[in-house]
């Protein structure tokens, strides 16, 4: 990870621990996730609204009037509306998509839930999706979410991440080890 990366996980990190931890004893988790949602959903599809978290061109107060006005036009969760308002006060609204992948995490663990991201070169059926959710489930101990992609140059097979754990079974991988034993030997 580069180092800006890294410092916009941490500084992300920060504030979704207080946020979670104020809507958690406010025991609103459930309007903290459904806030998410609705945030990440505008982020994807207002150019204006990408622009204004990562544009330096903005000042602190403008952005700190367009987010506060937004959060509460979209009716996010007040602990949300506030933190946006104070990452707009502090210039820290850039690290917005970090915080939001983050919030999901801890809410995640709270629940006792873990996601798996699995890549394949075909879609996944649902069986196939709910048979391999069980299997990882087995595995790590918690109920498994299952973000299925689909990548055809794996050629066949899967990769999944859970966690920091990464499972390699596609055919491009195997075919690389080949490449590299065969490198070996000539």
């Amino acid at each position: 990870m580069s180092e800006p990366a890294s410092i916009s996980a941490g500084i992300a990190a920060r504030y979704a621990t207080a946020i979670f931890e104020i809507a958690k004893e406010s025991n609103d988790l459930a309007g903290l996730e459904s806030s998410l949602n609705d945030l990440s959903s505008a982020l994807s599809e207002s150019k204006d609204l990408s622009d204004l978290i990562t544009s330096p061109l903005y000042t602190r107060d403008d952005q700190q009037t367009a987010i506060t006005a937004v959060a509460e036009k979209m009716g996010l969760a007040s602990v949300m509306t506030q933190a946006l308002a104070l990452m707009a006060q502090k210039r820290r609204l850039f690290v917005v998509p970090q915080l939001i992948a983050a919030l999901r995490d801890l809410i995640a663990d709270d629940r006792g839930e873990v996601t798996a991201d699995v890549a394949s070169a075909k879609a996944l059926t649902k069986a196939q999706t709910e048979k391999l959710a069980k299997t990882l489930a087995a595995r790590v101990g918690k109920t498994v979410n299952v973000n299925a992609t689909v990548d055809e140059s794996l050629i066949g097979g899967l990769v999944v991440k859970v966690g920091s754990k990464m499972i390699d079974t596609s055919i491009r991988s195997k075919l690389a080890s080949l490449q590299n034993a065969m490198k070996e030997v000539g």
